[in-house]
């Protein structure tokens, strides 16, 4: 009989090179497609558009978003949430002042510099969405899950208010998120930062004075 071999089971190679390699292009292909997607427009973007100013293949930019609107999604994460961890924005370093406030106005004050963070980085992304979900279907879709997420942030913004003290309209909570959803929006940030030429500092004051206004009590 011939010999036994012991036969372990072999794991499939992966190459951190590689790895980092793939991640870089993932980068440049969303740090294109943010620019073509604010310049041009999403419809009028193409993913070979996308590819050429990335500097790579299309077949590249395919394989690793598999759509342009997916890759639209991407560029939306990675404007939030500052970079391309998988980690959601309540959880972020950045966010977890909201978390810490010891006092409904000092949770107003966090989360507007939340907003004001966001905003900045967003507040283009977030117009060109709008501009493309009135003759994109998929554009459409992501801008109803902007939507959708943007309430869902201002419930825990609420919530945790609710925790610390009363509201202005007592409990009357889904007026207060319905108030918090209005302010979030980034398009505040673009009217009047991009628009009307505010620095940062004074848009972060009216956000949080307009916000302590319409929610805690006189």
């Amino acid at each position: 009989m011939g010999e036994v071999k012991d036969e372990k089971p072999t794991r499939p190679y992966r190459s951190r090179v590689r790895e980092e390699s793939a991640r870089r292009t993932r980068r440049a292909v969303v740090a294109a497609a943010a620019d073509l997607f604010v310049a041009r427009g999403y419809t009028a973007t193409s993913l070979a558009d996308v590819a050429a100013a990335a500097g790579v293949a299309r077949p590249t930019v395919f394989a690793a978003f598999g759509s342009k609107a997916a890759l639209l999604r991407q560029v939306l994460d990675e404007a939030l949430a500052g970079d391309d961890e998988p980690i959601p924005v309540a959880q972020r370093p950045w966010y977890r002042p909201v978390w810490e406030a010891e006092s409904p106005g000092e949770v107003l004050d966090a989360y507007a510099d939340v907003c004001t963070l966001i905003g900045g980085r967003a507040a283009r992304v977030f117009e060109t969405v709008r501009r493309a979900a009135d003759g994109s279907p998929e554009a459409a879709e992501v801008w109803q899950t902007l939507l959708r997420n943007r309430r869902i942030g201002a419930r825990m913004v609420v919530e945790r208010l609710v925790a610390l003290g009363p509201l202005r309209h007592g409990s009357d909570v889904e007026r207060a998120i319905d108030e918090v959803w209005f302010y979030n929006d980034p398009a505040h940030y673009g009217a009047l930062v991009h628009g009307l030429g505010w620095d940062e500092p004074t848009y972060r004051q009216w956000l949080a004075r307009s916000m302590r206004h319409a929610l805690l009590p006189g």
